[in-house]
């Protein structure tokens, strides 16, 4: 026991220390990451958005973050697949804990998401995200635009989001389009994969249906996203209904025919070439899951994007 810990959360002494909590005890950051406010040091920050005020059918995603972090516990201790390293040997991760939000002044939302959002972008830390709805996207595209310019869009999706949209909606089925027309991304580079569902608008981004993907290999599908990206600056929005619902059920608008949670993790091993900027997991929502299988689901792709960037931060060091 003289080399254990507990509660590696607050007890850790470094942001690059691997946590020795029992699975089933401990504080429950992402991954045992160390929760704090202060950005110094930090390669890559965790933060959650509880926000679900936007869903047009099943509410709960504002449980999403708690859900998403109790999930992680599974993958704190040992080398993480398919990384096969200590992702935090090297890189130093915190967890900002969850962003401020008046619930009830929803008009408000938009600008402190970006607000606390840019605070985080400026340091230089990659941000990772944990929703909330998938309006939560929104903003923080603005403060990654801000920094970087605008960004080829990887949205996993059953759904386009391109719906309209008066600049004023709190919805999250229309951030696509908003982001479209302001020229927060650059439509002509950036893809959409796993949709499901139509709407009267696709502003000229590239669509890889749920059907085309079942005809597809993991890396047929990454190349894809690699080729069309162009190697712009790339923002990553992960929503869970991406997935089948027997593989995420726990979410507000499920579609069924979707891929498995397999095949689309097997595509983001392979995403390591993208010029990955920031990314989010939305719309899990623990109210409507089954032993965890979606916060689980939510986990793991979180834990994927974190994987990718320590892969790119190793593979820019070493030339």
């Amino acid at each position: 026991m003289a080399n254990k810990s507990i509660d590696h959360a607050f007890t850790a002494t470094s942001l690059t220390s691997a946590a020795t909590d029992p699975t089933f005890a401990g504080v429950l950051s992402f991954m045992r990451r160390r929760f704090t406010k202060d950005l110094a040091g930090a390669d890559a920050v965790v933060w959650g958005i509880p926000f679900d005020a936007a869903t047009s059918n099943r509410p709960g995603t504002r449980f999403g973050p708690q859900a998403i972090r109790r999930a992680s516990a599974i993958f704190d201790n040992d080398p993480q697949y398919p990384f096969n390293r200590d992702l935090f040997a090297e890189m130093a991760v915190i967890d900002y804990g969850d962003c401020l939000l008046d619930y009830g002044n929803h008009h408000e939302t938009p600008a402190a998401i970006e607000r606390q959002a840019k605070t985080i972008v400026d340091s230089g830390a990659f941000m990772l995200t944990l929703g909330g709805d998938h309006f939560v996207s929104w903003p923080i595209l603005k403060a990654h635009a801000a920094k970087h310019g605008p960004l080829a869009l990887v949205q996993f999706d059953a759904h386009q989001d391109t719906w309209f949209d008066d600049n004023r909606r709190i919805d999250h089925g229309s951030f696509v389009a908003r982001a479209a027309r302001d020229g927060i991304i650059d439509p002509d580079r950036s893809i959409q994969i796993g949709i499901r569902t139509h709407a009267p608008e696709d502003f000229g981004i590239h669509i890889l249906y749920g059907h085309q993907l079942e005809e597809m290999s993991a890396s047929d599908i990454a190349s894809t996203i690699i080729s069309h990206t162009h190697g712009a600056p790339a923002y990553l929005t992960f929503d869970i209904d991406c997935l089948d619902p027997a593989y995420a059920p726990g979410t507000g608008t499920p579609v069924s025919g979707g891929p498995s949670s397999a095949k689309i993790l097997s595509v983001l091993q392979r995403l390591h070439q993208l010029d990955i900027r920031g990314a989010d997991v939305v719309e899990v929502s623990p109210p409507y899951d089954h032993a965890d299988i979606t916060a689980i689901a939510g986990a793991t792709v979180a834990m994927y994007m974190l994987g990718l960037y320590a892969e790119r931060r190793a593979s820019a060091s070493h030339g």
